[in-house]
């Protein structure tokens, strides 16, 4: 059985929960390069200091930003993918919701635009592979098993797909935000039009 937190527990994470909530609108109004550390601290309510507590630099900071986006992205994703008919389906399903997070400022900007900025073209992509990539090549999987995938080579099939789905998060991510819709509904009707060619 597990001991109940200290009060000083519970106040360090509640710390820790608001510098990210903070975190993230500030990186995502002005970008991380124009947000401050300081910024972050006086907006939140606490010293510099605590701060460094829970994280040792403003990359760091991003980088539990970037990862709490991507773990909510996967469960939403997953979610929307959930009780489809079919595996090819479930993919269609789970591009919708893609494309609609990209939609949204916090994940379409930090995740796609700022995210190989702040951490480093190697850095982002190991994020990348762990998420958008691991799930692209889990529901390609899933089509193949279930006999919907063309015989296209599977490493070659992910990555290109990737790279698809970035490039239609950074186009949503870069457009207006009057255009952001209808620049996502273009993106999911191409995007479905160059699967159709590798279904079976």
């Amino acid at each position: 059985m597990s001991r109940p937190k200290s009060r000083r527990e519970l106040y360090s994470e509640a710390t820790r929960a608001a510098l990210l909530e903070t975190a993230t609108a500030m990186f995502a109004e002005r970008g991380f390069a124009r947000t401050s550390l300081d910024d972050i601290a006086a907006a939140t309510q606490v010293t510099r200091g605590a701060v460094y507590h829970h994280f040792d630099s403003k990359q760091a900071l991003f980088e539990a930003v970037f990862e709490a986006l991507e773990e909510r992205m996967t469960a939403h994703v997953g979610a929307a993918a959930t009780g489809q008919p079919d595996a090819w389906q479930a993919a269609m399903a789970a591009l919708d919701a893609f494309l609609d997070l990209c939609c949204e400022q916090p994940y379409g900007r930090l995740c796609w635009l700022e995210g190989p900025i702040a951490l480093g073209w190697t850095r982002w992509m190991e994020y990348e592979e762990k998420y958008a990539y691991a799930l692209i090549d889990a529901f390609l999987q899933a089509a193949r098993d279930a006999g919907l995938l063309a015989p296209v080579p599977a490493r070659t099939a992910t990555q290109l797909v990737f790279h698809l789905l970035g490039g239609a998060g950074r186009t949503i991510a870069e457009a207006s935000e009057a255009d952001r819709r209808s620049v996502r509904d273009e993106c999911g009707v191409t995007i479905r039009r160059m699967l159709d060619g590798v279904r079976a």
